[in-house]
């Protein structure tokens, strides 16, 4: 009886120490313990590299490729005004970067910089983007060439192409005595409508150089429907123009 009585006084103490412990360690357990994230510096969870891989959005160093600067060109649009635009090519499927600081600079035949631009751009996963600063005042001198450079390297992370239902038709380029103009149909065939779209023309002469360049924004394309991006100059190429590509993205 006596046995009997002392295994219940262990037991009922242990219970009560269990529940004492229990009722201090979770509550300190909590307080102290912090959950993985995709911003805490270290890698954990399912991270493949520091806050980057596995659920988290941002891309590691090794699943994307960097972008490449196929041209940087510049176009005089009216006395001492340039049009300038670097040619970016995305080769990531599904990565995007957006606000990626840059740099475009104009320079003499002396290689003495004239005048530069800064600003931001975003390069859209599976497409193709220019980098664009529109009538640059250059002063009295002659730019003889441009360069173009990231400030920073794209911070890249996983997206699908948002503009996939997206075809584009009746591009239809003229000259007058006037300058030139083009206009682009933008084509949504997505159940949803689309809105603030930069798209941008790059205009090719014969040999395929990029001889005209600009951008335009559309506020929206509505839900299988379509809107037309408009541009303008006040250049005439003399029908050198012999094809247009039209890169939409959304900024």
């Amino acid at each position: 009886m006596s046995s009997w009585s002392n295994n219940r006084k262990i037991i009922y103490g242990g219970t009560v120490t269990l529940v004492l412990v229990l009722l201090i360690t979770v509550p300190v357990f909590k307080y102290f313990y912090k959950a993985p994230t995709c911003s805490d510096g270290l890698q954990n969870g399912n991270e493949t590299g520091v806050d980057c891989g596995g659920s988290c959005s941002r891309l590691c160093q090794n699943s994307f490729l960097n972008a490449d600067v196929a041209w940087t060109r510049f176009e005089e649009v009216a006395p001492h005004l340039y049009n300038i635009a670097a040619y970016i090519v995305n080769p990531n499927t599904e990565g995007e970067a957006i606000d990626v600081p840059y740099h475009l600079a104009f320079y003499d035949n002396n290689g003495v910089i004239i005048t530069d631009r800064s600003g931001i751009t975003t390069l859209p996963p599976h497409r193709n983007t220019i980098a664009f600063q529109g009538s640059v005042n250059v002063g009295k001198r002659i730019p003889a060439k441009a360069l173009f450079e990231f400030i920073t390297a794209p911070n890249w992370h996983k997206r699908i192409d948002p503009l996939s239902k997206i075809t584009i038709t009746d591009k239809n380029y003229n000259e007058d005595s006037g300058g030139s103009s083009l206009t682009a149909t933008l084509n949504n065939n997505d159940i949803y409508p689309l809105s603030n779209i930069s798209v941008y023309a790059v205009l090719y002469d014969k040999d395929s150089n990029a001889i005209g360049f600009s951008k335009t924004v559309l506020d929206e394309i509505p839900a299988k429907g379509s809107a037309i991006a408009p541009f303008t100059w006040v250049v005439n190429r003399d029908g050198k123009v012999i094809s247009v590509e039209v890169l939409p993205v959304q900024e």
